[in-house]
């Protein structure tokens, strides 16, 4: 059974990525790194781009939204994920915003409902 509706997969990605970009860059312009904050607003971010990712149209698809917020100190740090898919119905998105106090990866999964 092929998804109906609009898929994650092609497109709909950078669509996706787009999304993302533009939720980081409005909530995090201004926001210094504070460690008693970052719980909150993590959970926040994540709530937010899941909203919006549903009112995007994907029917049928499990979004699943990571968010990670780092102080920004000038060291690297690498990501990565796993995950048990179809790979036909089934992607990813993700975007990096730094500013001069903090940096934020997101990751956004979509899974079709069978």
């Amino acid at each position: 059974m092929a998804p109906g509706t609009r898929t994650v997969c092609g497109p709909a990605c950078s669509a996706v990525k787009e999304c993302i970009h533009a939720i980081l860059k409005e909530k995090l312009a201004n926001v210094q790194y504070i460690p008693e904050e970052m719980p909150q607003l993590t959970k926040s971010l994540s709530e937010t781009i899941k909203d919006r990712l549903k009112e995007e149209g994907f029917d049928r698809y499990k979004m699943v939204v990571q968010v990670v917020i780092g102080e920004q100190r000038g060291e690297g740090v690498n990501m990565a994920a796993r995950c048990f898919w179809d790979a036909d119905t089934d992607s990813y998105a993700h975007d990096v915003f730094m500013n001069d106090s903090l940096f934020c990866v997101v990751a956004a999964f979509g899974c079709f409902y069978y």
